[in-house]
């Protein structure tokens, strides 16, 4: 697991003074050590390390990394560039088509977004190969609501975008007035025609940075 080393590192610092994170990372390595682990171990905190503290515009939360062979790099909802786009990310991308009329794009890779300030945020930050939750209740829930609670304390405009009930949970530590939480189902095949579609998450997000003098995001995923 490589360090925290940006403007993260300083908030977060106590937590890897405590005895639950002792004690994650002793099974994380564990884990490594003895079966196949997602995403590789020098991507878990990527969310982290692509978008700075002082730089988060945007939150997306999901649940936990993607768990078949390739797909996941340690940042929420996204795939490495030549790996097939999962049915979530195919529902994300049809919202924001017809939110921002933005093109449907030949991949997966949202680093363009987390670039911008949309900190994409799982809240558990690995997965055992082919067994999705596996890795819940090992401490990394606790890690990321520490992280949570940061982004809370920021004396700035951000906006929360949480879809599903788990990412929906974490709306008790979010009480700062100054911040816009949009909820909506989660947009997974199974619920997005609950309210996921038709929700304008996107341009929603842009129009309250915009009204508070903050670059808006540019959405748009680039064909590779």
């Amino acid at each position: 697991m490589p360090p925290i080393n940006n403007d993260w590192l300083e908030p977060l610092k106590g937590e890897f003074k405590k005895e639950y994170y002792g004690n994650l990372h002793k099974r994380v390595i564990e884990e490594y050590n003895s079966r196949l682990i997602f995403p590789q171990a020098d991507d878990i905190f990527n969310a982290f390390h692509l978008t700075p503290l002082a730089q988060v515009k945007v939150v997306i939360l999901g649940q936990d990394p993607y768990h078949d062979n390739g797909q996941a790099h340690g940042v929420c909802f996204s795939v490495k560039p030549d790996v097939e786009i999962p049915p979530s990310l195919v529902n994300i991308y049809k919202e924001l088509q017809d939110d921002l009329g933005c093109y449907v794009p030949n991949n997966g890779y949202l680093v363009k977004w987390a670039q911008q300030g949309v900190l994409l945020l799982n809240t558990v930050l690995t997965v055992r190969a082919h067994q999705a939750n596996s890795h819940r209740g090992i401490g990394w829930e606790e890690f990321t609501d520490a992280a949570i609670r940061i982004i809370n304390e920021q004396d700035r405009p951000i906006v929360y975008i949480l879809w599903g009930k788990p990412a929906q949970s974490k709306k008790l530590m979010l009480n700062n007035p100054k911040h816009l939480i949009l909820e909506a189902p989660h947009p997974s095949p199974l619920s997005a025609y609950r309210g996921f579609f038709g929700s304008k998450p996107f341009s929603r997000t842009n129009q309250y940075l915009e009204e508070n003098g903050l670059d808006t995001i540019d959405w748009q995923i680039e064909n590779i």
